[in-house]
């Protein structure tokens, strides 16, 4: 299955809520979604069906794999290697979506968007511990060291990112060097520095079946 290449204001449609794949748009008038808050093709209905568990499982599952940006095949290996780690599934699948490198890259302020956190990683601008790596799908572990090539320093994404990143709040499992722009992974993320809204509970019960 390819990427999504379409306009995806639309997922955030589909879905029924902002998913904040725009960044900063997002949180504007600008935004599509408080033009349109109706989903694609559904406008011109005149009553709304109600969603069966199964549909509103699917909404969820879906509404996570825009928010982070996984294929659909992605994201079933990474459900497939939650069900295997001891514990929670749908708590470990959503802390393995976490600790991609192109979340923590959103996270710790060095881009607007994950959708722009995983090009900035593709482009090959971001080092940890030290050693370039292009993968945004990389798993950060405790301790790792998040900064930026020594070459992307002089881009003008960079300089405009030294100075808009001044007080910016982090998870608490990473702490961000302002002044060195670079980031830490203190620890593995929990189930308290998971988006509230992210229910792993239906996805289990979508794969389920």
């Amino acid at each position: 299955m390819a990427r999504y290449i379409g306009p995806v204001c639309r997922q955030c449609r589909h879905i029924g809520e902002k998913l904040m794949l725009k960044g900063e748009r997002c949180s504007s008038p600008k935004c599509p979604l408080e033009k349109r808050s109706a989903r694609p093709k559904e406008r011109s209905r005149t009553r709304r069906r109600r969603e069966s568990d199964r549909a509103l499982q699917l909404k969820e599952k879906q509404k996570v794999r825009f928010s982070y940006g996984v294929l659909e095949r992605q994201f079933r290996r990474f459900f497939a290697a939650a069900r295997k780690a001891p514990g929670v599934t749908g708590e470990n699948m959503l802390v393995l979506l976490e600790r991609r490198l192109d979340n923590v890259v959103y996270c710790l302020g060095f881009a607007s968007s994950r959708a722009q956190a995983r090009q900035v990683v593709r482009h090959g601008h971001i080092r940890v511990n030290g050693r370039k790596v292009d993968i945004p799908s990389y798993l950060v572990r405790a301790g790792d060291v998040v900064s930026w090539r020594e070459e992307s320093v002089r881009t003008v994404h960079y300089k405009r990112l030294a100075e808009e990143i001044k007080g910016r709040a982090v998870p608490g499992w990473l702490s961000l060097n302002e002044q060195r722009m670079t980031g830490s992974v203190m620890a593995l993320p929990g189930r308290d520095d998971i988006d509230p809204r992210f229910d792993g509970k239906a996805i289990v019960e979508y794969y389920s079946r």
